[in-house]
């Protein structure tokens, strides 16, 4: 077995690739980029990702396999301080679920859903 984490990579399924991109980058303050797809079964647009730091990368994607929806995986995406990041969810078209609480020794987790109707996480130390 691997000495990893369990977690290498995550694809949220999204209808509309541009809106759902525009949201992540509002929500987030950072740029996806395109990613191609060698089957050339999707379209996909990729948080950046480093390989040789803590944590996993992904990636948006839009494909005929699959299609976005609440009652799947949770993705928690790391941030500084998640009430931040939560004040832009409502702007950038997606809904803000549960706000800034605490999950004790683990630090603060927001509960979100974004634009194309994904719940994700915004998990913080603070």
């Amino acid at each position: 077995m691997p000495n990893s984490n369990a977690i290498g990579w995550f694809d949220i399924y999204v209808n509309d690739l541009k809106r759902a991109t525009a949201f992540y980058e509002q929500v987030l303050g950072r740029t996806l980029s395109p990613l191609g797809d060698p089957t050339g079964e999707t379209v996909m647009m990729g948080f950046a990702t480093d390989m040789g730091v803590y944590g996993a990368g992904g990636a948006l994607v839009q494909s005929a396999h699959s299609r976005p929806g609440a009652g799947g995986c949770m993705v928690y995406f790391s941030v500084a301080d998640c009430a931040v990041e939560a004040s832009r969810v409502v702007s950038a078209g997606g809904r803000l679920v549960r706000p800034k609480f605490s999950i004790g020794e683990f630090g603060w987790v927001a509960l979100c859903e974004d634009a194309e109707g994904n719940l994700f996480g915004l998990s913080s130390p603070r």
